[in-house]
C-alpha cells in the first residue's frame, strides 16, 4: 500500500560533537519520498527518500554555509542525499531493522536503522496515518566528509560519529481505481 510522507510532521535530525564537548544539532528541512508500507507484512515494506542537501539547518547561517561548501556536503556538485531501502527485518512486535543504501556526496554505503512503529491514527480529516521513529549512528568519514581541525588540547573540532534521529508520519493513499 502506498503512503506519503507527511513532511510537516516528519523530522530528519542529526547531532555531532563539537570540540569534544557539546553536540551540534541540525535537521534537513526539504525532502520527499515514496513509501510502500505493508501493514500485514512489515518485512515487505520499502522506501526511497531524497533529501535536499542545501536545506541543512543548524540554526547558525555561517555554519550552514560551511556545511553546504565543498568541505562538507558540496551541494553544488551533490545536491541530494538519498536513502533506498533493501530489506526490513522484524525484530519485535513494534520494532524492526531497516537496511538500506545511504548516498552522500556520491558515496553509497549500507546503513541499518533501528525502527520503532508508534501506531496508527485516523486524523480529523479522515486520513489514516502511521508513525515511526528510527535512529542510527554513522561515521561521516565513510562518506568523504573528512574536513576537520585538530584541537590543541587533543581531539577534533568536529566529531566523527553522527547520530541520526528520524521521526516519520505517513498518510495512507487511497487505492487506485481500476479502469
Amino acid at each position: 500500500m502506498s503512503w506519503n510522507l507527511d513532511t510537516s510532521h516528519t523530522h530528519l535530525q542529526f547531532s555531532v560533537r563539537h570540540m569534544m564537548l557539546s553536540k551540534v544539532r541540525g535537521a534537513f528541512e526539504k525532502f520527499s519520498g515514496t513509501v510502500n508500507f505493508d501493514e500485514n507484512n512489515p518485512a515487505a515494506t520499502s522506501l526511497n527518500i531524497e533529501i535536499d542537501a542545501a536545506s541543512i539547518n543548524t540554526r547558525d547561517p555561517q555554519r550552514d554555509g560551511h556545511l553546504r561548501s565543498p568541505d562538507f556536503f558540496n551541494v553544488e556538485q551533490f545536491p541530494a542525499i538519498t536513502f533506498a531501502s533493501k530489506k526490513v527485518d522484524v525484530t519485535g512486535d513494534t520494532t524492526a531493522t531497516l537496511t538500506g543504501d545511504l548516498t552522500i556526496r556520491g558515496v553509497t554505503r549500507e546503513v541499518k536503522l533501528e525502527v520503532e512503529f508508534l501506531g496508527f491514527s485516523t486524523s480529523p480529516w479522515g486520513t489514516q496515518n502511521a508513525g515511526f521513529e528510527a535512529k542510527t549512528r554513522i561515521l561521516r568519514e565513510d562518506w568523504g566528509l573528512t574536513w576537520n581541525v585538530a584541537l590543541e588540547t587533543g581531539g577534533w573540532l568536529v566529531g566523527k560519529e553522527i547520530d541520526i534521529n528520524i521521526e516519520v508520519e505517513l498518510v495512507k493513499q487511497p487505492a487506485a481505481v481500476q479502469a
